[in-house]
């Protein structure tokens, strides 16, 4: 989930760090080029690979303004139920899908008090409500592990580890994990109901937090209050995916081309699977592998190579550094005319595919279409001098492919992007 500033009402959602930052700290992976354009460009490889409406694997997805007067946020619907069952059930809406994060989590203020209860805690290794601190590059979100059952598309799930964050049963935030940034845990401060995490990891943290209690992450929170803990990966928070019966190996994204000055919504289709179905076959997609712990890939911006880059939808914008571009009040880029930029995006497989990416005065869209939740070319500036984030415009116009780790695809084992 992606990162930045506040422009005026609407947020920039930020990129996961638990799992990544773990994978570097402990253990958590050539081709010829092909032409494209991000941020309102041309559909991608397989963008046309039809679907049906009588298979179950495929839901709708939508950028809209959504809880919080988001700009280039993807949003879904989760059918959530008490575990094993099919009645009590609710629909949480404006969920935002993410590809830079692995598992459901949801605001427990959007969630009904009835369902909320029903929910049984997932119990940490000592026995204590298993509690997760879940970092962002601008803050963190605290709230315990529950299990759930839910529904994708037409698909059920009988049981899964799910986190509700806010949950006002776990009020006390230990230092460790408040002191990451400012919270998260509410649904004006998060910007959504929840987010769906359907990233290349199977679980939220890995062997990382099996392996170790690393503070700032699980915890066993009891009456005298809350210890940092190792968390066996059966016990973390999962991507959901990983647990369907077939559909299991990776997701598909296939959203239309926005009108280049933006528009009001948007909307496309989340499909689950890589090539177990008719609507989800590879096609010519490319397929870009990335590192394994921390679903990382190679990006260049005009012959800089950024090692540690990533695809995410979760992510609004296009973030990557340019000295040289304005940034504007909003935090955004802000050129006096358009600013194209050549990118490479290169697969730990040397799998390279070229790209150009755009990026347009973010305060002139803004004050031009206030109404506007979908900006094709929104970008800024990025985390660090090793990172380019291709957030949500890269998305706009293509077909592009997830695949999980450890996961058989006919594309190959996961994890890799493909596009």
């Amino acid at each position: 989930m992606g990162c930045a500033e506040m422009r005026p009402v609407r947020k920039r959602f930020l990129h996961w760090l638990a799992a990544g930052a773990l994978a570097l700290l402990g253990a958590c992976g050539g081709g010829s080029d092909s032409g494209g354009s991000a941020g309102g460009g041309n559909a991608g490889a397989g963008a046309n690979v039809p679907s049906s409406p009588a298979l179950t694997n495929v839901q709708e997805v939508t950028v809209d303004a959504g809880p919080a007067n988001a700009v280039n946020a993807l949003f879904t619907s989760v059918t959530v139920c008490p575990p094993n069952a099919s009645s009590g059930c609710a629909v949480i809406d404006h969920v935002l899908v993410d590809t830079g994060s692995s598992g459901l989590r949801l605001l427990s203020s959007a969630v009904p008090a009835a369902l909320r209860q029903s929910l049984p805690a997932q119990p940490a290794a000592n026995g204590n409500a298993l509690v997760e601190c879940t970092q962002f590059a601008d803050g963190y979100s605290w709230g315990p592990v529950r299990l759930a059952g839910i529904k994708l598309g037409g698909e059920t799930i009988a049981s899964l580890p799910i986190q509700l964050i806010g949950d006002p049963a776990f009020p006390t935030v230990p230092s460790a994990c408040s002191a990451t940034g400012p919270s998260e845990n509410t649904v004006t401060e998060f910007g959504a109901n929840g987010v769906l995490g359907l990233g290349h990891s199977q679980e939220d943290c890995g062997a990382g937090c099996a392996q170790s209690a690393a503070s700032g992450f699980y915890y066993a929170c009891g009456m005298a209050g809350c210890s940092s803990t190792s968390a066996a990966t059966a016990l973390q928070v999962r991507q959901p995916v990983t647990l369907l019966a077939k559909d299991n190996n990776g997701i598909v994204l296939r959203l239309p081309t926005p009108p280049a000055e933006g528009t009001v919504s948007l909307t496309g289709s989340l499909i689950f699977g890589i090539g177990t179905q008719s609507n989800n076959a590879l096609g010519t997609a490319r397929v870009l592998t990335v590192d394994p712990g921390t679903g990382s890939l190679a990006i260049s911006i005009d012959g800089r190579v950024y090692p540690t880059s990533f695809l995410d939808s979760g992510s609004n914008g296009l973030f990557f550094p340019s000295p040289g571009t304005p940034i504007c009040d909003s935090k955004f880029y802000c050129p006096t005319t358009p600013q194209s930029f050549d990118a490479v995006v290169q697969g730990r497989n040397g799998v390279r595919v070229a790209q150009t990416l755009t990026v347009t005065n973010a305060d002139t869209q803004f004050k031009a279409h206030p109404e506007y939740a979908v900006a094709p070319f929104l970008g800024g500036t990025g985390f660090d001098g090793t990172t380019v984030d291709l957030g949500l415009p890269f998305f706009f116009g293509r077909t592009v492919f997830t695949a999980v780790e450890g996961r058989s695809t006919p594309g190959g084992v996961g994890p890799y992007v493909a596009f």
